[in-house]
C-alpha cells in the first residue's frame, strides 16, 4: 500500500524521500508518493526518480489495487531493488499549473450551481486548458459572461483554500446540494478528504490544489459546446492575474 504524502495538505511539495517496495519492468512502487496519480479527471505528475547508480523520468503515475505504480522511461543504470532508497522530484511548475487549473474547476462549478442551478457531470483538467460539462443546462453569451465575471470575483478575493480531512457525516452536512455526487462514493471511505474555499465551497476532492484563490490567475472562458439535451460543456483557460 502506497501512502499519499500529498494528502490532505501537503500538495505543494515537490521533492521527497521514499523507499522502493516493488520493481518491474517498466515501473517503481514506493512506500509513498507525492506524485499525483491519475483521476478525477486530473492528469499525473511527472518528474524523475534518482537512486544510487541510477535515475529515471516518470512518464506516468497510476493507482493499482492500493499501490501507486511511477511508470518510468530513459532508465540510467539498473532500476532500484525493493528496499533501495529514491529521491522523487515532480515537475513543480507543471504540477502548479494543474493546482490552479483545479481550483478554477471548483470556482466556475461552484458559480454554476449557484447562478443556474446546474451541476457538474464531468471534467477534464489540462495543463493548459480545461472543461466542465454541466446539467442540466442551456447558456448563452450573457450567461458566459456571468460565469466568468462571478469566477474572477473569487479570483480577485484571494480566499484561502482548505484542504482536510473531515468525517463523512460532516462533509454530507456541509456540501451542497448538487455539488458532487457523494453517493459515488462507497461508504467505507470515511473520513473524506475536502477542499474548501473560505466562504464559498466546500467539496470532496483528492486532487492537487491552491492554498489560495489570488494564486489561480485570470480565468478566460473560451468556448461553450452543447453535449446533448440539456448539457453543456464550458472550456476555460488561464492568464496569470
Amino acid at each position: 500500500m502506497t501512502d499519499l504524502l500529498y494528502l490532505p495538505d501537503a500538495d505543494g511539495v515537490t521533492e521527497f524521500e521514499a523507499t522502493v517496495t516493488e520493481t518491474g519492468d517498466d515501473y517503481v512502487v514506493l512506500d509513498g508518493t507525492h506524485f499525483y496519480p491519475e483521476g478525477g479527471g486530473q492528469p499525473p505528475d511527472r518528474g524523475t526518480l534518482s537512486w544510487d547508480g541510477g535515475r529515471a523520468a516518470v512518464v506516468d503515475v497510476r493507482k493499482d489495487h492500493g499501490d501507486v505504480r511511477h511508470e518510468v522511461a530513459d532508465v540510467e543504470g539498473a532500476l532500484p531493488e525493493p528496499g533501495a532508497a529514491v529521491t522523487g522530484e515532480i515537475d513543480a511548475e507543471r504540477r502548479q499549473r494543474l493546482r490552479r487549473m483545479h481550483t478554477a474547476q471548483h470556482v466556475v462549478s461552484r458559480v454554476v450551481l449557484e447562478a443556474f442551478g446546474a451541476t457538474t457531470s464531468g471534467n477534464q483538467i489540462h495543463e493548459e486548458r480545461s472543461r466542465i460539462d454541466f446539467e442540466p443546462a442551456d447558456f448563452d453569451g450573457a450567461d458566459l459572461r456571468t460565469i466568468e465575471r462571478e469566477s474572477n470575483a473569487v479570483v480577485e478575493a484571494d480566499r484561502p483554500v482548505e484542504k482536510a480531512e473531515r468525517p463523512r457525516d460532516r462533509v454530507e452536512r456541509e456540501t451542497p446540494e448538487g455539488r458532487t455526487q457523494l453517493d459515488l462514493i462507497p461508504d467505507s471511505v470515511d473520513p473524506l478528504r475536502v477542499v474548501e474555499i473560505e466562504g464559498f465551497d466546500t467539496c470532496p476532492c483528492g486532487g492537487t490544489h491552491v492554498d489560495r484563490t489570488g494564486e489561480i490567475g485570470r480565468i478566460d472562458i473560451t468556448d461553450r459546446t452543447s453535449k446533448g439535451a440539456d448539457v453543456e460543456r464550458i472550456e476555460f483557460e488561464l492568464r496569470d492575474g
